[in-house]
């Protein structure tokens, strides 16, 4: 399928452009876009195909869709942010900022263990039934009763849709806004980021439709009594459910924020580039460097893969490599949307599309795009 490509891009990466067009003819991509800067400015701003299935509605520069758990990374930049003034310690019990936390042998989880996935807390016993997810107050009340499924601080065991409202209460609780309002407030905003986690009804026209792989619900039916089916049968998600006015409102910072690649790009350039961009300081570049505080390694409880985190983010790694620099930051959603921070060649990378593949742990459309930048890095 040959797709018209439209936006800008830097001769020195012609061959982003042209692996993005080989998504749609190769790996059959519907609508999507690749973003990318380069010390603090755009040097990819690319975007093409259809917001629908049916192919009736051109993607546009300014379509949004879903993007899943890159959501994660605007949720952990809120709590570095706030940690690198002086208002959060990661090393710091929870119970500290959110005392009724402390219930069922939990007074000694530490903050830096939601940031790293290795709380325990990778799903719910309480069942979370109709539009429970989307109640704040449930979700919190609920986490903060709720016994870990394992020791805190041992391992990791991704918090698919946990992770979200376990920081962003600890953010509630410092700065009295919700995580949504004080993202777009500290960051979106000041950076121009079109990026929202509770989204605004005045965006919803310009909402893409995501495309569910086969298996349309997150835990695939699995039944077992093993961490992962737990983690991902309660809370549960369904790709579908990403189309309804209540996952869009709602404040789900784990999973709901909704963008394309020039939004998580413009959000997460800071991150790359010394705390600074587009004219706005959001951190001091130490604040940045934190991300690359090694929190745990090892395979996680709930993908099954060898991961490692650092504060809020997955870290490159030799079993899962994200390019050839050793401060490297990453994490993806699910469907395949992904961002990369390399602080070392102040690089910010991200690809947002709307047609959904089933895998949790990478995606050849993304990495295939980002293979094409380090190469127009290289000759450059």
């Amino acid at each position: 399928m040959t797709v018209d490509i439209q936006g800008t891009c830097d001769s020195r990466f012609a061959g982003v452009r042209e692996q993005f067009a080989n998504n749609f003819a190769a790996h059959g991509d519907v609508g999507a876009s690749v973003a990318v800067t380069l010390n603090g400015e755009f040097v990819v701003d690319l975007w093409g195909g259809h917001r629908d299935a049916a192919a009736t509605e051109a993607w546009d520069s300014d379509t949004l869709v879903n993007v899943y758990s890159t959501t994660k990374t605007m949720a952990a930049m809120c709590a570095l942010l706030l940690a690198d003034r002086g208002d959060l310690e990661f090393d710091a019990p929870v119970a500290k900022y959110w005392p009724e936390f402390a219930a069922n042998g939990k007074a000694a989880v530490e903050v830096g263990h939601f940031m790293s996935h290795s709380a325990g807390l990778s799903g719910m016993d309480t069942p979370v039934t109709g539009d429970a997810l989307y109640d704040w107050d449930f979700m919190v009340t609920e986490l903060a009763k709720q016994a870990p499924w394992w020791e805190p601080g041992t391992a990791s065991g991704y918090h698919a849709l946990t992770q979200g409202h376990l920081i962003g209460e600890v953010v509630r609780r410092i700065t009295g806004q919700t995580l949504g309002q004080f993202f777009k407030q500290e960051i979106a905003e000041p950076v121009g980021a079109d990026f929202h986690i509770g989204t605004p009804e005045s965006v919803f026209p310009r909402i893409g439709e995501l495309i569910p792989p086969k298996v349309a619900d997150l835990s695939g039916g699995a039944a077992d009594d093993s961490i992962a089916s737990r983690t991902f049968r309660n809370p549960g998600a369904n790709a579908k459910a990403s189309r309804t006015s209540q996952w869009r409102k709602a404040e789900i910072p784990a999973a709901n924020g909704h963008g394309n690649a020039r939004s998580v790009v413009r959000a997460q350039t800071a991150m790359a580039n010394g705390g600074e961009a587009f004219g706005k300081r959001l951190l001091s570049e130490a604040g940045t460097k934190r991300v690359f505080e090694e929190q745990i390694k090892g395979v996680d409880l709930v993908l099954g893969a060898p991961l490692r985190f650092g504060l809020g983010y997955g870290l490159t790694q030799e079993a899962m490599p994200m390019g050839p620099n050793p401060h490297t930051a990453y994490w993806g959603g699910w469907g395949g949307s992904s961002i990369v921070i390399d602080q070392d060649a102040r690089l910010c990378v991200s690809y947002v599309m709307n047609k959904m593949e089933a895998d949790l742990m990478g995606d050849p459309r993304s990495f295939n795009l980002l293979r094409a930048v380090y190469e127009g890095l290289a000759q450059s």
